[in-house]
């Protein structure tokens, strides 16, 4: 059965966008594999999750730099689900991560919207 494997983020420099993920977000770092032309293939993917879908980290080239931390619009466009919302919550504050809005308590769950370093909208969510 096919399932998405990667998703592709746009990013400014691979070295700066592996810190924020794994040391703000604590996602790890699965493969960072140098292609030998000046590119990397860098996957990470929130920790302890079970192998499946991950971000590759595309450093952004020539005119696709304009579309780095606009990939989706301006809209939600990446969804983190946790299962504690607190706990994560604290954790990416105190990394420093930019939430957008208080905690809400939705019917579906607990959620809040953050920016990623460059700009890109994510959701907290903990699921009911």
């Amino acid at each position: 059965m096919p399932f998405i494997a990667l998703v592709t983020l746009l990013v400014r420099d691979y070295d700066e966008a592996i810190a924020f993920y794994t040391d703000a977000l604590g996602f790890e770092l699965v493969e960072d594999t140098d292609r030998g032309d000046g590119s990397r293939w860098v996957v990470v993917r929130p920790s302890g999750s079970a192998p499946g879908t991950g971000l590759l980290l595309a450093r952004a080239k020539d005119d696709q730099r304009a579309s780095v931390g606009d990939q989706t619009g301006g809209r939600v466009g990446f969804f983190l689900h946790t299962d504690d919302f607190a706990r994560d919550h604290a954790r990416m504050t105190s990394a420093g991560v930019r939430f957008l809005e208080e905690p809400r308590h939705e019917a579906y769950g607990s959620v809040a919207v953050f920016e990623d370093l460059y700009g890109n909208r994510w959701d907290l969510l903990e699921p009911k």
